[in-house]
């Protein structure tokens, strides 16, 4: 939504400053510069990328676009119905709950807890995965973030592209206007697409991967909470510093 609102934004905003400088919104539109751009941009971004990291990519767009964030609040209140099963029913029950975690690496840390791994061994275990996932999904916002480098360099492309052309048919004036517009325009959608779209989109998947990254560390402290015999209160009570920390990340400076 936040997305989709703020590119709409910035459009119109340009547009309309374009419209009252008097220009018109049909020399704005050029199919060969948006093919350079387009086309270059994710053609360069394939070349670096290898392709379990751009799919790995295409994830987490998918997820910064719908503005999919984890809830502590409810994480806790998930941990809290767990250690009271552990507590009535005993650890082997937490089995029974693995089909409803989505996480792969709190699945992971639910099944060592069901199967009574020491807490040494859950807690060496979950942190070689979390930082592992951690830096895999930073790999993917870098990904876009170098789309939005390549961008304004495609657009240069372009340029010089549309510049030939002119070169090329000064003695036709009638094919000079099209050569001179690709130019131009090949410019305004590499500059608009790194920082309207791209990089904008990096930084909103590394907020997105550090809120992420903090849920799934208070998962694994309270897990190891669970392991260690802690009671429900306790586990809820000892795990309030993150939802604290989770809101100041989330609210406006």
């Amino acid at each position: 939504m936040w997305v989709l609102l703020g590119l709409t934004l910035s459009v119109v905003t340009i547009l309309g400053a374009n419209y009252l400088e008097g220009g018109r919104f049909e020399a704005l539109l050029n199919l060969p510069a948006a093919l350079i751009v387009l086309g270059g941009t994710c053609g360069a971004a394939l070349v670096q990328t290898p392709a379990n990291l751009m799919m790995r990519t295409l994830q987490l767009l998918k997820l910064a676009l719908r503005e999919s964030q984890p809830r502590h609040s409810e994480g806790i209140a998930q941990l809290v119905q767990w250690c009271v099963t552990a507590r009535r029913k005993g650890l082997l029950a937490l089995e029974g709950e693995l089909p409803k975690v989505e996480d792969p690496l709190i699945r992971n840390g639910l099944q060592l807890l069901a199967d009574g791994k020491p807490v040494e061994l859950i807690r060496a275990t979950l942190e070689v995965e979390l930082v592992a996932h951690e830096q895999r999904d930073y790999q993917a916002a870098r990904v876009v973030e170098s789309m939005g480098g390549y961008a304004p360099t495609l657009g240069i492309i372009g340029a010089v592209l549309g510049l030939i052309q002119v070169m090329v048919n000064l003695e036709d004036p009638g094919l000079l206007g099209s050569g001179i517009a690709t130019a131009f325009v090949a410019t305004i959608y590499g500059i608009g697409l790194a920082n309207l779209l791209l990089l904008p989109l990096a930084a909103k998947m590394r907020q997105m991967i550090d809120s992420r990254s903090l849920y799934q560390e208070m998962m694994l402290e309270g897990l190891l909470f669970i392991a260690e015999g802690q009671g429900p209160k306790s586990v809820q009570l000892r795990l309030q510093g993150y939802l604290e920390q989770s809101n100041a990340k989330t609210s406006p400076a």
